[in-house]
């Protein structure tokens, strides 16, 4: 019998108060906790991994910028896009961190598949890219064997806030999402795919949980903190 995925489908939630909340709950987890996984979207912010150079965020206006323990350099998260935080044990699942990247990697490149869109890894790169426009981007953070941060995933909204930085540290890189595409620019329809191909990557049997943050007594955004 397959191992539980836990799903909690979140909604809008703010940055920091559901970074702290992925942080508590990798600390409390032990061997027999269930993975999860959270898939949400942000209000407007734009996060800086551990890599990131302040210098890549060229002018965020009224946009907080925010700085993280995940990996990688600077994105953007806002409404119309699926954010999607696996929370999972690599010892049990016996992968390390390198088969952790391409798996979510080939979940995402299959999930564009159902609508034939046809996307591809790039080498030194992390995350998924469309006739060279990135689509989605990876931001991970291991501690103790398990990992938190993730994924995001554009499927339909205000591109504009990418101009404002070098996306992911690249001064010029296109970026694009599921709408412009051809696909469907229903999240909740990308969403149900997505989270199939994650558990289907993982070996993983898909449960809904409760669709709220485990975690309440967390604090809340900063206005700006980097």
């Amino acid at each position: 019998m397959k191992n539980p995925l836990l799903v909690r489908r979140l909604g809008r939630q703010p940055y920091a108060r559901t970074r702290e909340a992925m942080s508590a709950f990798t600390d409390a987890r032990g061997p027999d906790t269930p993975d999860e996984l959270w898939i949400l979207d942000h209000d407007p912010v734009f996060t800086l991994g551990q890599a990131g150079k302040p210098e890549h965020v060229l002018a965020p206006g009224d946009i907080p910028v925010v700085r993280t323990e995940r990996g990688g350099q600077v994105t953007y998260h806002g409404p119309g896009q699926i954010v999607g935080y696996p929370l999972l044990d690599l010892r049990r699942l016996g992968i390390g961190v390198r088969e952790l990247v391409d798996r979510i990697e080939q979940a995402l490149i299959d999930t564009l598949e159902h609508w034939n869109i046809v996307a591809v890894r790039r080498e030194g790169a992390p995350g998924v890219y469309v006739a060279g426009a990135k689509v989605a981007a990876l931001g991970l953070r291991v501690r103790r064997g398990c990992t938190f941060h993730g994924l995001a995933f554009n499927v339909d909204m205000d591109l504009e806030p990418f101009h404002r930085i070098n996306p992911c540290g690249y001064a010029g890189l296109q970026v694009t999402q599921v709408l412009d595409l051809g696909g469907p620019g229903s999240v909740a329809a990308v969403e149900d795919v997505l989270i199939a191909e994650l558990a289907r990557q993982f070996g993983l049997e898909v449960r809904a949980a409760p669709p709220e943050l485990p975690v309440s007594d967390t604090p809340a955004d900063p206005a700006h903190a980097a």
